[in-house]
């Protein structure tokens, strides 16, 4: 056997023998680096993705199918505030079902996070000087700063049908540094 052929993580049952449940072996000795760790302390994953910004949201579609979408948060404790588009997949699904899961990758194919949790939704933004165009525009605030025109900003939030969702994290699993 090569020696690429060694180092190549393997699938392997959990110590419990639930044969629903496998689980990434090797990786620590593979990449040297991280290892996989499943039910992963809250706590941990949470320091992991405060450094970030991206993620994989993942909703349910109404046949039970995923809904993937790549979009941008702000972590405070163990929630993510993410601006969302009514109109979208992604709204409609967590209207019907507020389940939801986060993956937050990092430029190590071997090192990532991932969330398991519920969104609130707000309302939608119907007017520049409503609560949720407030909200929106400290969310701007804090992932990029002062705007420009915030009247212009307001204004575009309420076009666009604006929202925030507000993820809950309430487990994680993922491949983390030691």
């Amino acid at each position: 056997v090569s020696r690429a052929l060694e180092r190549r993580p393997r699938l392997f049952r959990c110590e419990n023998g639930d044969d629903s449940t496998w689980r990434l072996t090797n990786v620590a000795t593979v990449r040297g680096r991280a290892t996989y760790h499943q039910g992963m302390d809250l706590q941990r994953a949470l320091v992991y993705a405060a450094d970030r910004r991206n993620t994989l949201l993942t909703t349910l579609r109404r046949d039970g199918r995923p809904q993937q979408s790549v979009v941008f948060y702000l972590l405070d404790g163990d929630q993510f505030t993410i601006s969302l588009t009514d109109d979208r997949a992604k709204v409609k699904n967590l209207r019907r079902d507020s389940r939801a899961a986060l993956f937050i990758p990092s430029d190590d194919v071997f090192m990532w996070a991932a969330f398991d949790g519920t969104v609130a939704l707000s309302d939608v933004a119907t007017d520049p000087d409503d609560d949720v165009c407030d909200q929106l525009v400290e969310y701007y605030r804090r992932g990029n700063g002062e705007h420009p025109n915030w009247a212009e900003y307001r204004q575009a939030m309420v076009n666009d049908r604006r929202l925030v969702g507000t993820f809950t994290a309430t487990s994680a699993t993922g491949m983390l540094p030691d």
